[in-house]
């Protein structure tokens, strides 16, 4: 099974497409993850994204789909969670052109979102771990000891742009270049749309159920 997360910062696409991928036994294809995989193994595409973060400059589409093609190309059986890619249009028609290439069809197309308050909430509570990346929530996935990873032992920091005023900003990129891929997606088969503003695990069950059905 091929899926595609979307939908604004803080409504859960990490948490709840690391754990379907999981659960359904296909990869969980974080952009963040992807990204820094290629640059830690020397790939193509990994030491062209290099270049350019190298010089702080945002890398471009061309080479993040090269670096996702080069994950669905090792294994095209192993189905795939896409999480934080497409954020625009171009971007999603550029996938489509490679995926086509590859003869990689997307069963599920997945739109998550929540009130903007609550988005925002998230946001700012949000924790993640120096060691080994594990993310959790002040309010509603505590770490079991204050400051510290429960997996690796790590210390948790709060990411610089999940500060308020940074929030606010990164919610006017989303609706200004991301919002449109509902257009872009919503006549597509396969296409589902979900309030994840609810407690986490009754979303996943109704995300599991939209995606089974």
């Amino acid at each position: 099974m091929n899926i595609i997360f979307f939908g604004p910062p803080g409504v859960g696409k990490g948490t709840q497409g690391e754990r379907l991928a999981s659960e359904k036994g296909i990869q969980h294809m974080a952009m963040g993850d992807i990204l820094r995989a290629a640059v830690r193994d020397g790939t193509e595409a990994g030491l062209k994204a290099k270049t350019f973060m190298d010089g702080g400059k945002l890398v471009p589409d061309e080479v993040v789909v090269a670096m996702i093609e080069d994950r669905i190309a090792a294994d095209k059986n192993a189905g795939f969670l896409l999480d934080g890619f497409p954020r625009n249009v171009a971007q999603a028609k550029s996938l489509d052109a490679m995926l086509a290439k590859h003869g990689v069809a997307i069963d599920r197309i997945v739109f998550l979102d929540a009130p903007e308050q609550s988005l925002i909430d998230r946001l700012c509570g949000r924790l993640i771990c120096r060691g080994c990346g594990f993310g959790f929530h002040r309010q509603y996935s505590p770490p079991q000891k204050s400051g510290y990873c429960d997996r690796c032992g790590g210390e948790l920091y709060q990411r610089d742009d999940d500060r308020e005023d940074v929030i606010a900003h990164r919610l006017e990129v989303y609706h200004e270049q991301t919002a449109p891929l509902l257009s872009y997606y919503q006549q597509r088969d396969g296409f589902t749309s979900l309030d994840a503003s609810g407690e986490m695990d009754a979303v996943y069950a109704v995300l599991k159920q939209a995606v089974e059905n």
